[in-house]
């Protein structure tokens, strides 16, 4: 959710909600609850009126414009993720949001993403009596045997009296991803003092670590006063089938976090960043013992955006700070490195990536750098997520960008990759264009309902990226499909998609 999302959620728990409102080089950053601002309520109201959609009749994706659109179904879908089997590298999972139905929608491939099928995620019963809930914001890791684990939250909405609740979810997969036969629902909060949101998983696949297939799942619990709160951090020594949770940040604070990522080093460090946005910096912190303890939180970089912006490509939602935390474990000479990008606002008052490394577990971190291509005109970059290739130990980072939008209006946007080869010091040569048609989430293009392309979450929060040996996989939404008509839809359009692509 954005910060806007989290407010109006807040606002419902019986919460004062926070406003911020900033100039940074001219920009006005903003995070307020607007009526015209996508919410999980919203979604709600939708769905209480309209009903939701069906489930999917197809689970076949297909090819459109060169890329794969891998949900290749009715509605729209935001917010992807992205997984791969390290032993079996053809063997792919993914995930979205749904926006018009209630389970979060996961993917799964046997041909290196050639080609997918569709399954829904389990949700748990309604908390109480003629209530929904419904899932969101998904994330995806393998371990070394073969499965793979689907992470989300559940909401649970009341009867029309507002939200009584969230969870955490992890779903286990034995096949890839076809099947999620078990899962794990844990950490529910009723809202007294915060709501659990952003989960980000991940699983420790280190040859060398005493804590191999350790399940590790990070999210911040985000809080609208001074009690509860925090970046809560759940791991699992059974493959799953249960988590213990400890906080990251300041046990003693009341939590002022969003979009905790972590990740796991050759020896089985447990690494752990997020977006303190009180503090308006990069926060990161470290575990030894499989997150049982924790040390002292540190800052990776001060940064000029507290949470997020509006952007001309996201004329309803805003493009949140988020950040993306991956560890070098390769045999090459950056073996351990641990590496944290971000998006971020420049001089230039547009949005772009930065990327910082370490190479003392997180004690000290090099002065940031941007990660992409640069331009004599305006070009905005957001919905970044980074993967290092366990293989060659090459950092990827996919990206939003805009630099295509010929009318300078920056409205319209494609899917670009970046690479670098010598650790993170230098991007070489050009990004590589890896949508092939160009997509536009601002303009209304007579799509029903005509508010611009916003049904309800336009691209999210995040997209998804995942590399092994070379080869990166990049998925992410795409609208350039949103006038074609699909058979059997209660709605006319396919409206958003996901897309993903292979690319060397």
């Amino acid at each position: 959710m954005t910060r806007k999302q989290r407010l109006a959620i807040l606002g419902l728990f019986g919460f004062v909600g926070l406003s911020l409102c900033i100039a940074n080089h001219g920009a006005k950053v903003t995070a307020q609850n607007n009526s015209h601002d996508p919410t999980w309520w919203t979604k709600y109201e939708f769905i209480r009126d309209n009903g939701g959609d069906a489930a999917p009749l197809s689970t076949s994706s297909t090819t459109a414009g060169g890329n794969v659109d891998v949900s290749n179904e009715c509605g729209p879908q935001s917010e992807t993720f992205i997984a791969i089997n390290q032993n079996k590298p053809k063997i792919l999972a993914g995930g979205s949001n749904e926006i018009f139905r209630l389970p979060m929608r996961g993917y799964f491939s046997t041909n290196g993403g050639g080609s997918w099928g569709g399954v829904d995620l389990p949700l748990p019963p309604a908390n109480g009596a003629n209530g929904i809930d419904f899932g969101s914001d998904p994330t995806l890791a393998f371990d070394t045997q073969g499965d793979v684990f689907y992470g989300y939250i559940v909401v649970f909405f009341s009867n029309g009296n507002g939200i009584n609740g969230t969870e955490m979810a992890v779903a286990k997969s034995t096949d890839g991803g076809k099947t999620y036969p078990s899962v794990n629902f844990f950490s529910f909060e009723n809202g007294t003092n915060h709501f659990n949101d952003k989960p980000m998983i991940t699983a420790d696949t280190n040859a060398a670590s005493a804590l191999r297939d350790n399940v590790y799942i990070a999210w911040d619990a985000a809080s609208g006063g001074s009690i509860g709160g925090g970046v809560r951090v759940a791991a699992s020594s059974d493959h799953g089938a249960s988590f213990s949770v400890t906080r990251a940040d300041d046990p003693s604070g009341p939590g002022r976090a969003i979009g905790a990522s972590p990740a796991v080093g050759p020896s089985g460090e447990l690494y752990v960043a997020w977006n303190d946005y009180a503090a308006n910096a990069i926060v990161f912190n470290r575990s030894f013992d499989g997150g049982r303890s924790w040390g002292v939180p540190t800052i990776i970089s001060r940064k000029t955006l507290p949470f997020d912006i509006t952007i001309p490509a996201e004329s309803f939602r805003g493009a949140l700070v988020y950040p993306s935390l991956g560890v070098d474990a390769s045999n090459g000479p950056h073996r351990g490195r641990v590496y944290c990008s971000w998006m971020d606002l420049t001089v230039a008052n547009v949005t772009d990536i930065f990327i910082s490394h370490s190479d003392n577990n997180g004690q000290t971190w090099s002065s940031p750098t941007h990660v992409p291509d640069q331009f004599t005109f305006p070009v905005d970059r957001f919905n970044h997520w980074m993967s290092i290739d366990p293989v060659n130990g090459n950092i990827n980072v996919a990206f939003y960008d805009t630099r295509n939008d010929t009318t300078g209006a920056r409205y319209q946007t494609d899917y670009y990759l970046a690479r670098s080869t010598d650790g993170g010091v230098t991007f070489p040569g050009a990004d590589l264009r890896v949508s092939t048609v160009s997509s536009n989430e601002h303009d209304c293009n007579g799509v029903f309902p005509c508010q611009g392309i916003n049904y309800g979450n336009q691209q999210g929060d995040y997209e998804g990226l995942t590399s092994f040996n070379g080869v990166s996989y990049p998925i992410w939404t795409d609208s350039r499909r949103q006038l074609t008509s699909s058979s059997g839809c209660r709605r006319p359009f396919l409206m958003e998609e996901v897309f993903s692509a292979s690319v060397k």
